[in-house]
């Protein structure tokens, strides 16, 4: 059964990248980023991630995306289309988007995963909680700091793409 439910985690996964990268609708390419990022939860919580699971859904789902759908709905453009990708620009990001799955995919594989005694122990709510305050070593003080610099900037990229200027026929009725 778990096996099924990963199938359709990934399933899901691969086919709203898809439409979210080949939609040209802006509404309808936020909505699939989030079901992606929604996906991804799925599978951190099925892994037994919980707390990644948790984040994946508080800070990228629930933040970014409704940042972005919030940005769309604010500047009046929800129906707009967005130009279609030149050809160049297509091969060009194909071309990089199989460079980096060969590399990630070369790195996982080249990598030797070991479980060590610290590992094993290291999720215990005591350690989670050092940790989050701490701003050493290991700490997460300094990737929550990124993650709100991350907000800001998904805040005024979905602005900026929304708040593009309209083309000569929406000026022109």
């Amino acid at each position: 059964m778990e096996r099924i439910i990963f199938y359709i985690f990934a399933a899901a996964i691969i086919l709203f990248s898809l439409f979210s990268v080949t939609s040209t609708r802006i509404l309808r390419a936020a909505i699939y980023l989030f079901l992606v990022l929604v996906s991804i939860a799925g599978l951190y919580f099925m892994l037994g991630y919980h707390f990644l699971g948790a984040v994946q859904l508080t800070v990228y789902a629930g933040g970014i995306v409704v940042l972005i759908i919030f940005s769309i709905l604010l500047t009046e453009q929800i129906d707009s289309r967005m130009p279609a990708p030149k050809l160049g620009t297509m091969i060009l990001s194909g071309a990089v988007a199989v460079i980096g799955a060969t590399v990630s995919i070369f790195a996982i594989t080249g990598h030797n995963f070991e479980t060590t005694p610290e590992t094993v122990n290291a999720g215990t709510v005591e350690k989670v909680g050092e940790r989050l305050l701490s701003y050493g070593e290991g700490g997460y003080v300094l990737p929550f700091e990124v993650i709100s610099v991350l907000l800001l900037a998904a805040m005024i990229g979905a602005i900026v793409i929304a708040k593009r200027p309209k083309s000569d026929e929406q000026t022109s009725e």
